[in-house]
């Protein structure tokens, strides 16, 4: 494939029809996206054009087999008006080990990165500047491969559009802990970003919202007895001083936030324990005070404080914390993104 993108730029912007100030997650988008066709066994020529729908047969396989994977990263604005992108490596890395594991095929870096910066320097009046906001990026692969017989296509279609973005949740989150349904088991697809395995989890998900709760933290498939994530984000847990989140595995996503939070907290000189934790000992931990906090990662959410989880019917708050550690490690890796502070681990990259 050639390296060389070809841009096709809007006859008109729509930002000046958008209220930045009363926006919905992920339902308006900037004005150009990025697009690639992998055909006859290699990556086409990459463009960026206008956003627009696109035209898909009715038997392409993505509407009959799910082959299609996606990725969440944003961009910030600083305070000079200049653009940064957060650990953007980490995400192309990422979307290709969900392709592997979905049979699509890998995506190249090189063309990756001079794409996404690209699309993100002509849409950068759409990243807005201010702490909260940001430019949420959505890189994703559907199989475009009109054919219905049930084998991996032989033809994908890789795209980023752009989404202006506010803060993912207002307020404290409370969560119900799962004792039937499953996000994933041992030899799924639950660490890759599969658009299915979202899909799965709307039904109860819905089922919690309607008991008040707004995510739910999933426990391990087999027993139910372990704590892995919630829907849209990691989980850690405060233990008197220790922060506690479950290890990555071939059920867990291996979330981005989550290990920069890993990196700031050890850096900041907070223990940190990655293991294995049961439902039975958060509930010991919260009946004896033990437990201090509870929050979630992610790239949407950032860093959500959990104020409360039920279990088995029965309801336990987390008490409010001076000095807690969601406070601090959102600010820290804000003010990264945003850069306000030095950046130590090379996270941050300018467009």
């Amino acid at each position: 494939m050639t390296n060389t993108i070809e841009i096709t730029k809007a006859n008109t912007s729509k930002i000046h029809d958008v209220d930045f100030d009363n926006l919905s997650f992920g339902k308006v988008f900037s004005d150009h996206m990025f697009v690639c066709d992998f055909k006859n066994g290699e990556w086409q020529k990459p463009e960026i054009t206008p956003y627009a729908p696109l035209t898909l047969d009715p038997s392409a396989r993505v509407f009959h087999y799910g082959q299609a994977v996606f990725e969440g990263m944003k961009a910030f604005k600083d305070e000079a008006n200049n653009v940064w992108l957060f650990r953007p490596e980490d995400n192309l890395e990422r979307i290709n080990k969900s392709a592997e594991r979905l049979a699509i095929p890998a995506f190249p870096k090189d063309v990756f990165m001079e794409g996404l910066k690209a699309l993100v320097k002509l849409d950068e009046a759409w990243v807005q500047p201010g702490f909260g906001n940001s430019l949420y990026i959505r890189p994703f692969v559907i199989a475009t491969e009109p054919a219905i017989a049930a084998s991996p296509a032989l033809e994908y279609k890789f795209l980023i559009i752009c989404s202006p973005a506010q803060s993912y949740y207002s307020g404290d989150v409370r969560v119900l802990i799962a004792e039937q349904f499953s996000r994933s088991a041992n030899g799924g697809v639950g660490y890759a970003k599969a658009a299915g395995n979202y899909a799965a989890q709307f039904y109860p998900t819905s089922l919690a919202n309607q008991e008040g709760f707004q995510q739910i933290i999933w426990t391990d498939a087999d027993t139910h007895e372990f704590l892995e994530e919630a829907g849209t984000m990691n989980v850690f847990f405060r233990i008197n001083d220790t922060l506690v989140t479950a290890p990555t595995s071939e059920r867990i996503l291996d979330g981005i936030t989550r290990k920069s939070i890993i990196q700031i907290a050890k850096d900041s000189g907070i223990a940190v324990d990655v293991r294995p934790i049961k439902v039975s000992e958060l509930v010991e931990a919260s009946k004896n005070g033990s437990l201090k906090e509870v929050f979630g990662s992610g790239t949407a959410a950032v860093v959500s404080p959990i104020s409360a989880f039920s279990y088995k019917g029965d309801l336990f708050e987390i008490p409010k914390m001076d000095n807690n550690f969601s406070s601090i490690f959102k600010e820290k890796l804000l003010n990264i993104q945003y850069n306000k502070s030095e950046d130590p681990y090379g996270w941050r990259q300018s467009i």
